[in-house]
């Protein structure tokens, strides 16, 4: 017979062989199968909703819970240092190194188990297609055919099949109604007739400085989406004379060369990284797009190309963008623009909006601390009260309640506590962390989730907030964190070297670079960016300053860009700067207080006067 499993003699029993699975099957009524990494235990999240329902239901004769590993072995350890790794399923456990929680659960699960050698369950053939899998997997078998399969811990769901299966059984017994035909899941895949999949090829593109000046990068970036092709990765960047010298080599002997090397090295780049898309669905729902548009879709705007070359010059945009297909290149290239493409592809990070209500702020420092130990990382944060518009946004879900004004009343009257986060399928593990939108729906299964724990204040709501989706991410972001542009400019006296490591720290500080020149500023110009001290004595030698030679002028985006950027910037003094702020630009690279390295826009007035005067005359030439 099966073992149990020591502790949950009553709920769960182990099959670890063939012929227990084979012997399994037999069972009449409804067996729910856990399929379980060996490297982090049985999903311990659902155990309580097993016991729920082994208690409410009462029909141990038609209600049967099984658990089985799948993959994998260890070596087994004496501390979380030594813990090491043999076997199929890396990306699996490559997920529980990078995660401090994961590798202490890994480590906790084999030091307890004594787990060595291979996992019992890689005997069980029917169960081999599971096998280097990163979530958990459920599957629900009724008199011996396996008739569904829930993927990921969603007790509700799980919930719901299992009582709506018994509740089938019972009807069945009592003659209420005929068994139903259930499809068939397959889980062996066969694999000599599936098909090995393609290496995904990639290109460079370069859109070109004059049509980043003239605001085309994003109708380009639209049109190459629509054709059927896939950005994969984007960077804004200034190229070196080396890196153009390098990606343009084939056209070095041409005679003006030299001018194009000039118009390259002076302005604002955008390199992309482009996959041709897979799915052919996303192709037809371009389609969809076009033809609720009220001009009729020309072919070009419909076929999916194989060459993006060809359809530049068929969209008459080529002379904008530059592409290279040739594979060394593209390695080449990509290994000089995106370091760490191949590990940002395989994590797809994603961005999510959070927020703790009024009441939570009290334990704002808890909410942090969970935050920061599920791996989470923090782009951005601020505390604001919120206009009736923005609650009643917030909490729409809570809007047929009886308590809605009273929680708008709420919201609006004190502050929040909006963040942004950032982590590997970060809008979905968020809202899993949440749990309910309401105390009252809080069960045995959701006692682990934020909902329960920080359960406090008048109202019988979820103190935190999260997302729904991706996009609805996005427009939450852009909603309480609207991005801000603002002017800056790095002075003559910076050296090459000294403009790259400011540009690093530019990136690092999430600005975008939505445009850049590299220009020698006209006294005419200079006045516009400095309009508000024409009239001081001092001025001149400003302008003598700026006209000793080129400067790198741009227009940095994101929240709070203007206080930002002149938080980075130092104290204009550089002496001062190196006392009060030493790790500032002007501290690090300023001179002295005329040749203070950077400048930056005061106020938003200022940002926008100051980027009409140089980007604006750019953008209208055609």
């Amino acid at each position: 017979m099966a073992s149990k499993k020591r502790g949950e003699v009553q709920l769960q029993t182990v099959i670890n062989s063939q012929s227990l699975w084979e012997e399994m099957l037999q069972n009449k009524g409804l067996t729910v199968i856990d399929v379980y990494q060996a490297w982090c235990g049985p999903c311990t999240a659902m155990q309580p909703l097993f016991r729920k329902l082994k208690n409410e239901t009462n029909e141990e004769k038609i209600l049967h819970f099984v658990v089985t590993h799948t993959l994998s072995f260890y070596h087994t350890v004496d501390s979380e240092e030594e813990l090491r790794y043999e076997g199929p399923s890396e990306a699996c456990f490559t997920c529980a190194q990078d995660s401090p929680n994961r590798r202490r659960q890994v480590h906790t699960h084999i030091k307890s188990t004594g787990l060595k050698g291979r996992a019992e369950a890689d005997n069980i053939v029917t169960l081999q297609s599971f096998r280097d899998k990163c979530e958990p997997v459920f599957l629900f078998s009724v008199n011996g055919k396996i008739i569904a399969k829930i993927q990921g811990a969603n007790a509700p769901l799980v919930n719901k099949k299992v009582i709506t299966l018994i509740n089938e059984e019972k009807k069945i017994a009592a003659g209420e109604m005929v068994r139903p035909q259930y499809p068939d899941i397959l889980l062996i895949e066969l694999e000599k007739t599936r098909k090995k999949p393609e290496r995904e090829r990639y290109s460079i593109a370069i859109i070109k400085p004059d049509a980043v000046l003239k605001r085309k990068a994003q109708e380009i970036k639209e049109k190459i989406t629509m054709a059927g092709f896939v950005i994969e990765a984007e960077e804004k960047t200034m190229f070196t004379e080396k890196q153009v010298r390098d990606f343009y080599s084939q056209i070095a002997d041409q005679p003006d060369f030299e001018e194009f090397l000039s118009f390259m090295t002076t302005g604002l780049s955008n390199v992309l990284i482009i996959a041709q898309e897979k799915e052919q669905d996303q192709v037809e729902e371009n389609e969809t797009e076009l033809k609720e548009t009220s001009e009729p879709p020309t072919e070009s705007e419909v076929k999916k190309w194989d060459s993006l070359q060809k359809y530049l010059e068929q969209q008459h945009i080529s002379q904008f963008c530059d592409v290279e297909d040739d594979e060394a290149n593209v390695t080449k290239f990509t290994d000089v623009f995106f370091p760490d493409f191949k590990i940002a592809k395989g994590k797809k990070l994603q961005r999510t909006l959070a927020l703790l209500r009024p009441d939570l702020l009290e334990k704002q420092d808890d909410v942090l601390k969970v935050i920061k130990d599920e791996d989470f990382e923090i782009l951005m944060e601020r505390q604001i009260v919120l206009s009736e518009e923005e609650a009643k946004m917030l909490c729409k879900e809570y809007e047929k309640e009886n308590y809605f004004e009273a929680l708008i009343e709420k919201m609006t009257r004190s502050p929040s506590l909006a963040l942004v986060l950032l982590r590997e399928n970060c809008v979905q593990h968020w809202k899993e962390l949440l749990g309910p939108r309401t105390v009252e729906k809080v069960s045995e299964y959701h006692a682990e989730s934020l909902c329960a724990q920080f359960a406090m204040g008048n109202l019988p709501i979820n103190q935190l907030y999260g997302s729904d989706s991706m996009e609805a991410a996005e427009r939450d972001i852009e909603c309480f964190f609207p991005p801000e542009n603002t002017l800056a400019l790095i002075k003559p006296h910076v050296t090459r070297e000294q403009r790259a490591e400011i540009l690093k720290l530019i990136k690092e500080e999430g600005f975008e670079l939505t445009q850049m020149k590299d220009m020698l500023l006209t006294p005419e110009q200079v006045g516009k960016i400095y309009f508000q001290i024409t009239k001081k004595d001092f001025y001149k030698d400003i302008v003598e300053v700026l006209s000793e030679g080129q400067s790198l002028v741009m227009v940095l985006t994101k929240w709070n860009a203007i206080v930002s950027w002149r938080r980075l910037m130092g104290p204009v003094d550089p002496e001062e700067a190196k006392l009060l702020s030493p790790d500032s630009i002007r501290a690090r690279f300023g001179i002295n207080i005329l040749k203070n390295a950077v400048h930056g826009s005061t106020n938003h007035y200022s940002a926008t006067v100051n980027s009409n005067a140089l980007f604006e005359e750019d953008a209208g030439e055609e």
